[in-house]
Formats: structure tokens, C-alpha cells, sequence
């Protein structure tokens, strides 16, 4: 018997659509991150990019559990001498949605080339409205 090894171009895409209103963000991010990477397909391959494109909508109501709106500190550090910035979750949430749950799908997608390139095929939008529907994204119903 030989293994099958997905090649670039055979593996059709499709587009998902995923509604993140009143969904938990870790949960959401995990099965984002599956369909990003493709790993229920029958032809997942580890090392190619087999996922399907991912649009995830009502970003603003995701929710986060326990303290976490007050206590999850994000950093991001310029380089220079005191350049560490801190937001709190319940911040980031407010001002930029679309970022928090960018992040979250991220940390949880691989940290390589293959990562870079499976991020680039999510698309965060904070309300109902997205730019997509010409292509028919397929909505996708998380538990």
C-alpha cells in the first residue's frame, strides 16, 4: 500500500462560514484552526496547505470565560527601551475584536511558513457584514 500525499493543486477549496456570536474564543479558535488547516479532510497532509478559507463573523460577541475580559494581559514590545504596551482582553474586545480572535486562531495554528500561510486565509470581520459573498461561503454550525 503507498500513502497518499496531497499535491498543492488537487485539493479543492472551499469557503466556511463561521458565526462567532456568543461562542467561547478558545473553543472557536481550535475549530477554526482545523478548518484552516484542513485536518478533517480525508487527504489532510501535514507538510501542504490543504485547508479551506475561513470567514469569521460577529466577532465582537465572542465570549471569554471566568476573569479573563479583566485579567488576560496581551503585550506586544517595539524593540526600543520602553516600548512594552499591555491591553486587557476586555479592551482589545472593545476597540479591536477582529484582532483578539486573529490571535487566538494564530497561537494555535503552526509557528512556520505553514502558519504564515494558513493565516492569510482567515478573514475576522467584528459585525454581520463581510465582502465575500461572491464567493459562497458555506455556513458552518460549531457546537
Amino acid at each position: 500500500m503507498r500513502t497518499y500525499v496531497a499535491k498543492p493543486g488537487e485539493i479543492p477549496r472551499t469557503w466556511r462560514l463561521v458565526d462567532a456570536d456568543g461562542k467561547v474564543l478558545g473553543r472557536l479558535a481550535s475549530e477554526v484552526a482545523m478548518l484552516l488547516r484542513g485536518k478533517r479532510k480525508p487527504a489532510f497532509t501535514p507538510h501542504q496547505d490543504v485547508g479551506d478559507f475561513v470567514i469569521v463573523i460577529n466577532a465582537a460577541k465572542v465570549r471569554l470565560t471566568g476573569n479573563k475580559l479583566r485579567d488576560k494581559v496581551y503585550y506586544r514590545y517595539s524593540g526600543y527601551p520602553g516600548g512594552l504596551k499591555a491591553v486587557t482582553a476586555g479592551k482589545l474586545l472593545q476597540a479591536r475584536p477582529t484582532r483578539l480572535v486573529e490571535h487566538a486562531v494564530r497561537g494555535m495554528l503552526p509557528k512556520s511558513k505553514m502558519g504564515d500561510l494558513l493565516i492569510r486565509k482567515l478573514k475576522v470581520y467584528a459585525g454581520v457584514e463581510h465582502p465575500h459573498q461572491a464567493q459562497q461561503p458555506v455556513p458552518i454550525l460549531l457546537g
